[in-house]
């Protein structure tokens, strides 16, 4: 079964640490990874599509040293691979402008504020996991465990 990544960037090791623990629920069947920077995703992106994975969501920090997340979400939805992948910017110093260059360009599908809650962090993921599954015409009952069931039955009706 191929695997669906979510990878998380931050610059920061301590708000990386908080998103894996605070999504760990869904890590029996979705795998979890980290990137400290834009490059270090892009490249991992590149490796998941290699091994025949799926990258199904990117969360990214905005503010980090050598690009924003709103560039990184750009180059993502920019990437036909991606196409599906479900984007979530997660911060707490994007302005005015960057959350709108973020919906415009970078194609988010949700907004996060740091500091966040992490049931709530937990409900969005799995929001857009249940919808990157669908989109991607997967066996949504491999998944059943970690997919939002509301959005899941409201899909499929």
């Amino acid at each position: 079964m191929e695997k669906i990544n979510i990878i998380c960037i931050d610059d920061q090791q301590e708000v990386l640490d908080s998103v894996m623990r605070d999504l760990r629920a869904l890590s029996p069947l979705i795998r979890l990874e980290e990137a400290s920077g834009v490059e270090d995703c892009l490249s991992l992106m590149n490796q998941i599509d290699a091994d025949g994975d799926f990258v199904g969501i990117v969360i990214s920090d905005q503010v980090m040293p050598e690009a924003n997340g709103t560039e990184l979400l750009a180059k993502v939805a920019a990437d036909r691979r991606f196409a599906k992948t479900r984007k979530v910017l997660l911060t707490g110093q994007a302005t005015h402008a960057d959350t709108i260059n973020a919906i415009n360009e970078g194609h988010i599908d949700n907004y996060v504020e740091k500091p966040w809650q992490p049931e709530k962090l937990l409900s969005i993921v799995k929001k857009l996991l249940t919808l990157y599954v669908l989109d991607m015409g997967l066996d949504h009952t491999e998944y059943m465990s970690v997919l939002d069931q509301q959005t899941l039955f409201s899909k499929l009706r």
